[in-house]
């Protein structure tokens, strides 16, 4: 028979459930809450009534594992403890994620459970992309190093990117552009850099997350009782990014877009100017770029964000696109562009049932 897989995917406030076989979403629920501890068991046991499958194996998106996993795994007990471990990293993340994946194994105690990391796509970034300029004593001590995130997109949009182009040995600067925010190099299927790094909050300014800013100015900030360490944390996580711009109006692009307001201009417009920048950055990564790939849900489906990108990218050859909104993957630039401007749905359901079956020795 062939495996169903249940996709558990425990975002900061969301959750998104869905049951895939062959590549295909028999029946899936998104809600934009995760569900408290106590309610985990139940909403799992709701959405698996409704179905008409016998699950075989659940995959879980995880964003940060650290060094405990680094690469699709068994979530067994020892390495559910060890996970907890690097909970600090991913506070917005970790915790829901693994609140669902102890439910889950109450909910289904009989079926495999696998982790699947959104770092494992950067496991082998070169030293000098994954290497800190820190004390040495502190790297070893601590494991600094930049993980990479939104790993499970980045591996979707680049397998869909070789078989829209039909070449395997692409150079690519993909964007995954969403409630979280980042930019990554890959050769052949590879990261080689990316925005991200030790945590989710370094690379592009997000909806409510900062991203990059002075660490100078946040010592300062430190300092002289103007922000205790709590206050800080708050701000970078949410009250930051497009949200913190547009004065407090909307994390969301399209309500920024619809809106006109001079604050939601500027939001928008240091958005642009900042995932532009990391893109021409990444491309320094890469011997040649054969095409640049947005995908995330404003990636996706936000076609004003990416012309204000494309447009300031034209001495890497990007023009701005042709098309505008789209409705499945494809090329959107003009014909004949020299580098070709690509936009493919984020499928990260598909690609953790993918990983979780072949974690369990299926390739299918």
């Amino acid at each position: 028979m062939t495996p169903v897989v249940l996709t558990v995917n425990a975002g900061s406030s969301s959750l998104q459930l869905h049951l895939v076989r062959e590549g295909r979403v028999l029946r899936s629920e998104h809600s934009e809450q995760s569900p408290e501890p106590a309610a985990a068991e139940r909403t799992l046991s709701d959405f698996l009534s409704g179905a008409d499958a016998e699950v075989s194996a659940v995959g879980h998106r995880l964003v940060h594992g650290g060094e405990a996993v680094r690469a699709p795994t068994v979530a067994d007990d020892d390495v559910v403890e060890a996970v907890r471990g690097y909970a600090d990293l991913a506070p917005l993340h970790v915790p829901p994620a693994l609140a669902l994946v102890e439910a889950a194994r109450r909910v289904l105690p009989s079926v495999p459970h696998v982790f699947c990391p959104d770092t494992a796509f950067h496991a082998g970034l070169p030293d000098a992309a994954a290497t800190y300029a820190l004390p040495a004593e502190w790297r070893r001590r601590w494991g600094l190093r930049r993980y990479g995130f939104h790993g499970l997109s980045y591996a979707w949009a680049t397998r869909r990117a070789a078989e829209l182009l039909g070449r395997e040995d692409l150079r690519l600067v993909v964007t995954h552009l969403g409630g979280g925010c980042s930019v990554c190099a890959v050769r052949a299927r590879r990261s080689v850099d990316t925005s991200m790094g030790f945590t989710p909050l370094e690379g592009v300014l997000m909806s409510k997350r900062s991203g990059s800013v002075d660490p100078g100015m946040l010592l300062w900030l430190l300092s002289g009782s103007r922000l205790t360490l709590e206050e800080l944390r708050d701000g970078l996580e949410h009250s930051s990014g497009l949200l913190g711009l547009s004065g407090g109006l909307s994390g969301d692009t399209r309500d920024l877009v619809a809106s006109g307001a001079p604050a939601a201009a500027l939001a928008l417009d240091v958005f642009a100017h900042r995932v532009s920048r990391e893109i021409a950055a990444s491309t320094a990564a890469l011997d040649r770029l054969d095409a640049l790939v947005f995908t995330g849900e404003i990636g996706w489906d936000q076609p004003e964000v990416r012309e204000a990108v494309c447009r300031r990218l034209s001495p890497l050859g990007v023009a701005p696109p042709a098309v505008g909104g789209v409705d499945r993957d494809g090329v959107v630039s003009p014909e004949g562009a020299r580098v070709p401007v690509l936009v493919v749905r984020p499928r990260e359901e598909l690609q953790v049932a993918r990983e979780t079956l072949a974690a369990l020795g299926d390739p299918s």
